[in-house]
């Protein structure tokens, strides 16, 4: 399962990159795309960063017919995002960024599919699948103070590299 959450992030990071390479946060003290897989950074009590996407795993299920030794498995992402607009208009354009994110993550998500890699050795694997996912589906904006926030979900989907007992 870790290899499908690593080849879905790993996509989206580098389409970011690609897609728009201004689009970036500091972290640690390193620029990166502004993907951020929440469970694998330090726990803190500051908020999620501005105009940045954070992917937080949800449950996973099989997706196939049960009995199968590698049943076709479901894992449920809700990626989160927000922003302030910007400062030059003092964030009347909350709005219209919003908007910028919802069609920058319509454009890295597609296509809808990604191949599998095992990412835990200092050299990609290719494991031979692909990891594929469904189109998003966006929730409505909140305002909460002076930001806009909004929540994405995508279901993944993918072979286990192993058998099931």
């Amino acid at each position: 399962m870790q290899s499908a959450k690593d080849s879905f992030y790993i996509a989206l990071r580098d389409r970011l990159a690609a897609l728009a390479p201004d689009r970036t946060v500091t972290i640690g003290g390193q620029e990166r795309p502004a993907v951020v897989v929440a469970e694998n950074e330090p726990v803190t009590s500051s908020s999620p960063l501005p105009d940045a996407f954070y992917l937080h795993w949800e449950g996973a299920r099989t997706a196939s017919a049960s009995g199968a030794r590698r049943p076709l498995l479901r894992l449920d992402c809700r990626i989160a995002y927000r922003t302030l607009g910007s400062s030059e208009l003092n964030g009347l354009d909350r709005g219209r960024a919003l908007a910028a994110l919802d069609l920058e993550l319509c454009g890295i998500l597609a296509p809808h599919f990604a191949e599998k890699k095992d990412y835990s050795q200092p050299e990609p694997q290719a494991l031979g699948s692909a990891v594929l996912w469904s189109p998003p589906e966006f929730a409505a904006a909140e305002a909460h103070d002076r930001e806009l926030r909004r929540v994405a979900r995508v279901a993944l989907f993918f072979w286990p590299e192993v058998e099931l007992p």
